[in-house]
């Protein structure tokens, strides 16, 4: 784990898409220092329900184990995006 992305009003239902796809582990880190799993459906219901207000994510950051994880989720936060696969 190495690069920490910062979560500001982000798209609850794009970002839990995103998720999905992710590889590795992906820790949401919150204010006071809990680190939960996001690959696991329970933490995300606990996790992400603490810090929803109005439909978004007000303020967290996620640390990934993968690679190609962080980086996904980095342009993510940068633009909203969620990938598309093509073939």
């Amino acid at each position: 784990m190495t690069t920490v992305i910062s979560l500001h009003n982000i798209d609850v239902d794009k970002f839990l898409t995103v998720l999905d796809t992710c590889k590795g582990n992906v820790y949401l880190v919150t204010r006071e220092g809990d680190h939960l799993n996001l690959k696991s459906k329970l933490c995300q219901l606990i996790g992400l329900t603490q810090l929803i207000e109005g439909g978004k994510i007000t303020e967290a950051y996620i640390l990934c184990d993968n690679q190609e994880d962080e980086s996904k989720l980095f342009r993510f936060g940068l633009y909203g995006e969620v990938e598309s696969k093509t073939a």
